[in-house]
């Protein structure tokens, strides 16, 4: 890799896409410029919403940071056409070079690059939840496993290791294994859930529009009428609760409690130095997640549950973890192969 090389990062969500240009030194944190956050559903696909950055960002395709793209996308990367696990987009892996003008292209899941992005942060940009903290396995830069999970339009998983000074980060679909009930009341909510959904995975309960889900099957379990809302709106019932009105507050407890349960089980799975929550919801409901239920479930692992109680949990406070990521995932593959495959 040259000296100090400009690439533009894509972050690819199921709400908003992102672009920044970015600046890659050797052996150095990617130097992240101006971001652009566009709504994914206003755009048919990447190369119009590319067109659009270029407007918004003042940006010309002669510009050198143009001319590579590292790009990650909410879904799995693999095949000749990838398509996005919670919007309509498509993008073709032969194509989307051409069809962004660009001369290179490297494209990979969204939470490798937010596992990227982790491995990137300092100690600062890290802040503790629960488990024990200040020890070798809170330093995010020790050698170690490390899950990367964060609820948004689906749920994310990755998993980052670091063994004598190597890096690895291996993308996965942790999101969608089965949820497993805890007790009578998850119970019910997963028969409730079947209702509608012929399988109940983890994210349709750990993720933004997860709080809509469980604030109507309890509704429905108790005999409540409910509010409609959408789910921007209900969340911020649930964060500022009114006396009145309890379900979403009690949906986002029941919310709290799984996602401590689901992190855990997929720490246990990893064999967790540490686990890392990121994005934006993981940030707003950090005050929350301290609170004893997420912890308490999180730990709740029988014979486990003195190790468990152990793993230091903190949540990534970097705005944009994702561009970051992708910008230092591109370093990374160019490190390892010589130039990031397309």
């Amino acid at each position: 890799m040259a000296k100090v090389r400009r690439i533009t990062a894509v972050d690819i969500g199921g709400t908003h896409v992102r672009f920044a240009p970015a600046e890659l030194r050797a052996g150095e944190r990617p130097i992240l410029g101006q971001p652009v956050v566009l709504r994914t559903a206003e755009f048919a696909g990447l190369t119009s919403a590319w067109q659009s950055y270029l407007r918004h960002g003042q940006t010309r395709l002669e510009d050198p940071s143009t001319e590579a793209v590292s790009v990650c996308f909410a879904g799995p990367v693999r095949g000749q056409t990838l398509k996005a696990t919670n919007s309509h987009w498509l993008i073709q892996r032969d194509r989307v070079a051409e069809e962004l003008g660009v001369s290179q292209i490297h494209l990979m899941n969204d939470f490798g690059a937010m596992a990227y992005g982790v491995s990137q942060l300092s100690g600062d940009e890290l802040e503790p939840i629960c488990g024990e903290q200040g020890g070798p396995a809170a330093d995010p830069l020790a050698d170690g496993v490390t899950t990367v999970i964060g609820p948004g339009t689906g749920l994310g998983v990755a998993i980052l290791i670091r063994r004598h000074g190597r890096l690895m980060v291996l993308e996965t679909e942790g999101g969608h294994i089965d949820f497993a009930p805890l007790d009578e009341m998850e119970s019910k909510i997963v028969s409730q859930l079947r209702e509608q959904f012929l399988r109940v995975s983890v994210e349709r309960i750990v993720s933004g529009p997860g709080l809509n889900h469980l604030a109507h099957a309890i509704a429905r379990i108790e005999r409540r009428k409910i509010q409609p809302l959408d789910d921007p709106e209900l969340w911020a019932q649930a964060l500022d609760p009114d006396p009145e009105d309890d379900l979403p507050a009690l949906a986002l407890q029941r919310f709290c409690r799984a996602y401590g349960a689901v992190a855990g089980d997929l720490a246990l799975a990893h064999g967790a130095s540490r686990v890392v929550l990121v994005g934006g919801l993981s940030n707003r409901l950090a005050p929350t997640l301290r609170q004893e239920p997420f912890f308490r479930q999180f730990c709740a692992k029988g014979r486990y549950q003195s190790d468990m109680a152990k793993i230091p949990v903190m949540v990534a406070s970097h705005d944009q973890l994702g561009l970051l990521g992708a910008a230092a995932g591109f370093a990374a593959e160019a490190e390892i192969s010589g130039g990031p495959s397309s």
